[in-house]
């Protein structure tokens, strides 16, 4: 684990796997899935598909962070709750501020901008580089039960006691000085 892990203090849970046509484990992200403030950027959330979810599993929830934004708290860029059990996969876009990508009975929470949607990274400049964890929770629980105004950490906070699996792809982003 990365000294600035940002589940090494919650609860274990099992690994399952999530994969991405859109995005690589360990890679930058490509110029669509940035800010739209950033050159080339269209705040377009990356395609997810997911296998192997623990026994158990009555729902997912899909978030994106930051632990390395020059906040204190990190940047919560994408939080998804009450995804279906039977979903195991997520389109390109499916984050947009309609949310239609979503399957019935998904939210999305506002963002650290307060923004119900996906948002791209976009690193202060000169910052150094960013990890970003794109993350599928799997859940014990059918819904979550936190308000569609919630924050992603209050999200976090009522997944603790309910994670059965955690399926965890990092993509890095970076902005020259």
């Amino acid at each position: 684990m990365h000294a600035n892990d940002p589940f090494a203090r919650l609860p274990r849970a099992a690994s399952f796997t999530v994969t991405s046509t859109t995005v690589t484990d360990g890679a930058a992200w490509p110029p669509e899935q940035r800010a739209s403030g950033v050159p080339g950027g269209k705040d377009i959330s990356p395609q997810l598909s997911w296998s192997g979810a623990p026994d158990g599993t009555e729902s997912y929830a899909v978030t994106v962070y930051d632990p390395d934004a020059p906040t204190g708290s990190g940047f919560w860029h994408w939080a998804v709750a009450d995804i279906p059990a039977t979903v195991t996969e997520l389109p390109e876009g499916a984050g947009d501020d309609s949310g239609t990508g979503l399957p019935e009975g998904a939210f999305q929470l506002p963002n650290d901008a307060r923004l119900a949607r996906y948002i791209g990274a976009a690193p202060p400049a000169g910052h150094g580089p960013h990890r970003y964890f794109v993350v599928v929770h799997a859940l014990d629980v059918a819904s979550i039960g936190v308000p569609a105004d919630a924050t992603p950490a209050v999200l976090g906070f009522t997944m603790a006691g309910h994670t059965l699996g955690r399926a965890v792809l990092t993509v890095t982003a970076e902005t020259p000085a």
